[in-house]
């Protein structure tokens, strides 16, 4: 009777103790989220300074009430530019931007030389970035420096006009970019010395800007 009850103790012990069933599902730890690293998107929006080098064609038309002469005013250019963007989040960007140049515009007629030399603009610009280029038209107010000097003459007009031109900005870096664009600028007639002076120029300019 006693082997009884001991075998059946045991027996009950056995059944009450937990067993690890071999279909258990043991969850595995959480995976961390995956972290994303997003680039950067380049933004032409604020301002600038740069400089910027090329060459003008110009013309210049002259009329003193008897006779009317043309001539060809070609030559180097070197100046500066400072300006400011406002972007959109389409591409589209807005700006203001001045200039200062000088032009080595001359020609000599025996003793007299003829020529523009400083000049400058001030424009509004329109454009779409695609990421770091960024393509704009520009238009404004010109002005240039008109002279003649020698055989007794030192005569000095300022030339008002406009101009319109286009071209586009590549930035190499987050702050340094450079550019190639062309413009024309059409000045006013205007009376210098009894001569009805009309002076129009094409330009092309290399330049270089620093973003901040």
């Amino acid at each position: 009777m006693m082997k009884k009850l001991g075998w059946s103790a045991l027996a009950l012990v056995i059944s009450s103790t937990p067993v690890l069933s071999a279909d258990a599902v043991i969850e595995a730890p959480a995976v961390p989220p995956e972290v994303v690293e997003t680039t950067p998107v380049f933004s032409w929006a604020g301002g600038y300074i740069g400089l910027h080098g090329g060459y003008g064609w110009g013309e210049g038309d002259f009329y003193d009430g008897v006779t009317s002469a043309s001539d060809d005013f070609d030559g180097g250019r070197f100046g500066g530019f400072v300006g400011y963007n406002w972007g959109f989040g389409s591409g589209a960007i807005v700006g203001l931007e001045a200039d200062l140049n000088y032009d080595w515009n001359e020609n000599s007629y025996g003793a007299v030389d003829v020529g523009t030399g400083l000049n400058g603009s001030v424009r509004g610009r329109v454009g779409y970035a695609m990421d770091r280029v960024l393509l704009y038209a520009a238009g404004g107010w010109t002005a240039t420096d008109f002279s003649v000097e020698g055989g007794g003459l030192d005569e000095s007009e300022m030339l008002n006009g406009w101009t319109l031109g286009a071209g586009f900005d590549y930035a190499v870096t987050d702050r340094i970019f450079t550019r190639l664009e062309y413009r024309y600028n059409d000045y006013f007639e205007k009376d210098i010395l009894g001569v009805d002076t009309d002076f129009n120029q094409h330009v092309v300019n290399v330049g270089l800007g620093v973003k901040f």
